[in-house]
């Protein structure tokens, strides 16, 4: 089932419109189509956005309360007062206060700066925090990323002579703050043009207005805040972005050399997804486990030896953060598997010693995995839960929580994610809570997300000349989301589930002799769908430039799926992976070490039955995966007629095939009633493997003939020792039970395993019937 609702724009040809701006452009009527799509319906809107250039960036002097922001500042800076730039611990905060740093340094300021502690100071200005740098000697605060919602700090200040400086982009709360000046770009009834600019774009404005030139030498920084902190690439950020990374191609910060060279990045290869998923999430990283101030250090030095050691503390905290996120993710997702928690529209999950500076991380994890708005919160042994919420599109998280502040000692976010404490004694109420908010908001009703598809395409249209008329359109981000292609004709070769827990999706989609390789992350579990043999499956990514080695290739990064497929599946394979046993439903299993093996891996809302020949009981209906091969083809029959299951995906996996291996030989037999007859005292649990070696014969095959001989009375076997019976009497071998279970094992693998696809989907239905 996809995930989304797939809204694909034009299915046919480009209009005459499109056609238009692409002559007029000289772009491609597909690209035309796309801009035509988003907005850009004039000849003068398409060229400037497919040409950023300095003269859009606007005059920094529009922005509310600049001119008197930048005169206390130079006051300040005159005086040689004591100025200290108070930060923020995300990438965001951290790039604009080096923006600030290094600006007011080269204008020779008294400078410093303070990044707040997430966990002891909180965010924003707290006023403690405020007090201690007061009486170290901070004669003017300089916010960056932070500030309209300080109210208590920035009075405290004022009340010990300090003057304030906010400089700010988050949401305006009621009642502002009594700072010297207030500099953000929708502040009310200012006239500034473009309100969606980063913290570190504001910094870059800033910077701008002091310099009275634009600060080209940290258009690297405001490009990593403004990727980093999701604002809308367009307007003037993509300005920023655009050229910011220009510079971080050619960057001589030696911080950032040795911190993308630890990341694995290629410079003359970087691009804004290089920024949001290698240096943003490592800066990052610093302010989530601990303090964030050396990742300023980081940025901000000319050192190559400490830019080399606090990269590799970084890249360190950096994976200590993966660690995390991917630990607590594991236990979060369970429970939000678990009975209780799958009937609910939106998800509280809570547990102890989860480190907070993760949990939004890992809610976003389970919003992707579930499609529900999820709060994530750790509960320490003062029975404080605190944590982080994400939410989708259809549901306010923001709005659901709000009304209800008196059940939390903490709150605050916007409509898609949120932050809070909340007593442990409350988490079920606000479960209530967000239950009751689903229906009023109606979120079970609105279905799955809107997912915007740029157009459909053949797989041959897909072309290094494609490729780089998309890159126009770069860089993408929010409010220019890289352009999504739906492909509902190809076929779907060669699925496999990758990666060191099998977790992820590989496949090619092939047209004519045209293939196209496509990933999707988090999607291992398809495999089995997308190898059914009557399977259909529509496909929807974006094409991307896949680097490796110094190779570039063109594949797809899978948005969603769309895989229509027949009542039974053929999914049979000799080998088990984790990537198989993620879907939930009924998994049924015919031997028992088998079931013992693999009963832990089974996801939290599975069932598994291991099957005896008797009444299976569990709810009829739904998904049924049967996991390994009977020894009888009738078992098989009986649980499907049973169970009467809607889907059947059969794995029926067997580590060695007995057919193949076939019946022992009559040599073999003799050979083995040769030696028992004079050997005694044979100790066949311990020395089984040098019996094998000197009688050359299979180990498979020796067990199985131990056994057909005790059950025939040639041997006896106590606590492991064989011993030959003297004078046995005869038995015909094929009376043994083991030999005819072994005939019948062989039998069922024909029917079962060496059998056609074709085949063993019509065996599979005929009890469905």
């Amino acid at each position: 089932m996809p995930q989304y609702r797939w809204q694909i724009k034009n299915v046919d040809q480009p209009s005459s419109a499109a056609q238009e701006l692409a002559t007029a452009e000289s772009i491609s009527p597909l690209v035309a189509q796309i801009l035509w799509n988003r907005g850009y319906q004039s000849q003068s809107a398409a060229h400037e956005f497919l040409n950023p250039g300095p003269e859009q960036l606007h005059d920094p002097n529009l922005l509310h309360d600049m001119q008197k922001g930048i005169e206390r500042i130079e006051q300040a800076i005159g005086s040689d007062q004591q100025i200290t730039i108070y930060g923020d611990y995300d990438a965001d905060g951290v790039t604009s206060t080096a923006i600030l740093y290094e600006t007011l340094n080269e204008m020779g300021a008294k400078v410093n700066y303070y990044i707040p502690n997430r966990f002891t100071d909180g965010y924003g200005p707290n006023t403690a925090a405020f007090k201690r740098l007061i009486e170290a000697g901070t004669q003017l605060f300089v916010t960056v990323d932070n500030g309209v919602a300080g109210n208590e700090a920035i009075a405290a200040a004022n009340e010990a002579g300090v003057d304030v400086v906010v400089t700010d982009h988050h949401e305006l709360p009621a009642e502002l703050p009594a700072a010297y000046a207030i500099i953000h770009p929708r502040y009310p009834g200012a006239e500034y043009p473009f309100g969606g600019l980063s913290g570190a774009g504001v910094a870059f404005k800033v910077a701008q207005t002091i310099r009275e030139e634009i600060p080209q030498d940290v258009l690297d920084l405001a490009a990593i805040g403004t990727v980093a902190d999701l604002v809308p690439l367009v307007d003037e950020n993509r300005v920023l972005v655009h050229f910011g990374l220009q510079l971080l191609q050619q960057d001589e910060r030696p911080g950032l050399q040795a911190l993308m060279k630890g990341a694995g990045l290629n410079p003359a290869e970087l691009t804004e997804q290089s920024i949001g998923f290698g240096i943003a999430p490592r800066l990052n990283a610093l302010g989530r486990l601990d303090d964030a101030s050396p990742a300023v250090e980081l940025l901000t030095t000319l050192d190559d030896t400490q830019a080399e050691e606090l990269a590799s503390t970084t890249e360190q905290k950096n994976r200590q953060r993966q660690d995390l996120v991917k630990s607590i993710s594991t236990s979060a997702l369970e429970q939000a598997q678990d009975a209780d928690h799958q009937q609910r529209p939106a998800l509280v999950i809570s547990g102890h010693d989860w480190h907070e500076g993760v949990l939004g991380i890992v809610a976003s994890k389970v919003v992707e995995a579930t499609g529900k708005p999820t709060l994530v919160l750790n509960v320490n042994d003062e029975g404080r839960a605190k944590g982080s919420g994400r939410s989708v599109p259809a549901f306010n998280l923001f709005m659901a929580l709000d009304g209800h502040r008196d059940l939390m000692t903490a709150f605050g976010g916007h409509h898609m994610a949120v932050g809070l404490t909340v007593p442990e004694d409350q988490l079920g109420a606000l479960a209530d809570v967000l239950a009751e908010e689903a229906v009023a908001q109606k979120l079970t009703e609105s279905g799955p997300s809107e997912l915007a598809v740029a157009a459909t395409l053949k797989v041959d249209q897909v072309t290094p000349r494609l490729y780089q008329e998309l890159a126009k359109l770069a860089p993408f981000g929010t409010d220019n989301d890289q352009p999504l292609f739906a492909f509902e004709t190809a076929a779907v070769t060669q699925p496999k589930a990758i990666g060191k827990d099998q977790s992820h999706l590989k496949f090619q989609l092939q047209e004519g002799t045209h293939q196209l390789n496509a990933i999707q992350f988090g999607a291992g579990s398809a495999v089995a769908a997308l190898s059914a043999v009557d399977s259909q499956t529509a496909v929807v990514g974006a094409i991307e430039d896949n680097v490796w080695q110094g190779r570039h290739s063109l594949q797809l990064m899978v948005k969603d799926l769309k895989v229509t497929t027949p009542p039974v599946v053929d999914a049979r394979t000799k080998q088990l992976s984790a990537g198989l046993f993620q879907a939930s439903g009924i998994y049924v299993f015919f031997h028992r070490n088998i079931y013992r093996q693999l009963l832990k891996q089974l996801p939290a809302d599975a069932q598994a039955v291991l099957f005896d020949g008797s009444q299976v009981t569990e709810p009829t209906g739904g998904e049924l995966f049967l996991v390994d091969c009977p020894d009888a083809t009738t078992d098989l029959e009986q649980v499907l007629s049973q169970l009467q299951p809607q889907h059947v995906t059969a794995y029926l996996y067997k580590k060695e095939s007995l057919e193949r291996l076939g019946m022992p030989t009559r040599e073999q037999y003799a050979k083995l009633f040769k030696f028992v007859e004079s050997h005694q005292q044979v100790d066949v649990g311990h020395q089984l493997a040098e019996l094998v070696k000197f009688l050359q014969i299979p180990r498979t095959q020796l067990v199985f003939m131990i056994q057909v001989f005790f059950e025939c009375g040639f041997v006896t076997i106590d606590h492991g020792v064989m011993n030959g019976v003297v004078h046995p009497e005869h038995h015909d071998l094929a009376t043994a039970p083991s030999y005819q279970l072994r005939q019948q094992q062989m039998q069922t693998e024909k029917d079962l395993l060496l059998c056609s696809s074709a085949d063993l989907l019509q065996r599979l239905r005929a009890p469905l019937n």
